[in-house]
């Protein structure tokens, strides 16, 4: 597996508990420290303050740009998707201008194609809870694309000590550069599950951010199986102290299939919590997987406690996947901090072991990549969800072919 590589040792385990010497300061978009990572994110939503990236910047090294390219410049929609909702009672959805005074609450582009979602979309979909409201069912936002270039823009807003599901289903091909901004009001508790579950030539570029209220819960499940490229680039800020921000990922790369996962965290506020949790498979000797995770603990943000782990499972030679955890610490008024990030072929012991139980090769390998993965899906606590996704991963693995069209 001489092909594999990742930027962090293998096992490599940081459990810190004091700040680093000193903050470093950054200017323009693209510059770094030392650790490959930015002290102070650039953000703007002026496009124009973000170069068209040529892959020397940071935040592109990784990515394939020749497939992006179409989403670096300002387009007309095409509109190429069907769109469709699943609404509980104590839910509304409307469509607004970009000038809504929610549009904008939670996200400040990070990146030149964040900040072309956010000047040209024309209409954002404005998805609310009602407070207090506790939601029994998921709320389903499903998109079926077709081909053809789209803006997507969405904005969930979980008010005050309610409780809900939301599920962002996406299909088809297509290709697309979308913003999703999560408002998690105080006490509130939401759980976005984001399925990119596309057909083979979709290109998808987003970014989801949330702002996490005070004594609030916000959990983010990126599960990424189709498509040609899928980069997410999830953060989170806090509103106030005692919020609670949970981040999953779970990624099944294939042949000429490129996944990516950008996720910054900025604890500003003192008593917060973060955990993140980041898992991949790589099936082809042409896949790719990216795995960047950025946590900033700021002077104010005392008791802060924050953990990332990465994980990364190939299956085959030729198959790439690069780690990159970083962790700025600015206080040592913290509970506790770390990170972990490992990358590894398939354990052909553990194959063997079940084998010489009576369990034929395919089953045997279908069984460790369910188990590699079960800790994430089982998160998802949408019963029909969960079958589907696993019918696909066990179809992908050369088991029974996934139902088609089943959804949740």
């Amino acid at each position: 597996m001489t092909a594999t590589r990742t930027e962090s040792e293998l096992q490599a385990e940081s459990e810190l508990q004091a700040p680093d010497a000193g903050a470093h300061s950054h200017g323009a978009p693209g510059t770094t420290t030392g650790t490959g990572s930015p002290a102070e994110r650039f953000t703007s939503r002026n496009p124009d303050d973000f170069g068209v990236p040529t892959g020397r910047e940071e935040d592109w090294r990784f990515s394939p740009l020749r497939k992006l390219r179409p989403l670096f410049q300002p387009f007309e929609s095409e509109d190429t998707f069907r769109f469709e909702s699943e609404l509980p009672e104590g839910v509304t959805l409307t469509s607004v201008s970009r000038e809504h005074p929610l549009v904008g609450t939670a996200l400040t582009p990070g990146d030149r194609v964040s900040a072309l979602v956010a000047a040209n979309v024309a209409q954002v979909v404005l998805v609310t809870i009602d407070a207090n409201a506790e939601l029994t069912g998921p709320i389903t936002l499903r998109s079926v694309g077709k081909p053809g270039l789209n803006y997507g823009y969405f904005v969930i807003d979980a008010r005050a000590h309610s409780s809900a599901t939301v599920v962002m289903d996406h299909l088809g091909e297509v290709t697309v550069a979308a913003n999703v901004e999560v408002l998690v009001g105080d006490g509130a508790r939401l759980t976005l599950i984001s399925v990119q579950d596309w057909d083979a030539g979709a290109v998808h570029v987003a970014a989801h951010a949330a702002r996490v209220g005070r004594d609030a819960g916000y959990t983010h499940l990126a599960v990424n199986l189709g498509g040609d490229v899928v980069r997410l680039n999830p953060t989170v800020t806090y509103a106030g102290p005692g919020g609670s921000a949970e981040l999953y990922g779970l990624s099944f790369a294939g042949d000429n299939q490129h996944q990516e996962a950008r996720l910054y965290v900025d604890h500003a506020v003192p008593q917060c919590s973060s955990n993140v949790v980041y898992k991949s498979v790589l099936d082809g000797d042409t896949s790719r997987t990216v795995w960047i995770g950025d946590v900033r603990i700021r002077p104010d943000a005392i008791g802060t406690s924050t953990y990332e782990l990465n994980r990364n499972l190939l299956l085959t030679d030729g198959a790439r996947a690069d780690s990159v955890p970083n962790l700025e610490i600015e206080t040592g008024e913290i509970a506790g901090a770390g990170h972990a990030s490992a990358t590894g072929r398939f354990d052909d012991l553990q194959l063997f072991y079940l084998q010489s139980r009576g369990i034929p090769a395919d089953e045997a390998r279908r069984l460790v990549v369910r188990g590699f993965f079960a800790d994430i899906v089982d998160r998802i606590k949408v019963p029909a969800l969960h079958d589907r996704l696993m019918d696909t991963i066990d179809a992908r693995l050369g088991g029974a072919p996934a139902v088609a069209g089943s959804e949740e």
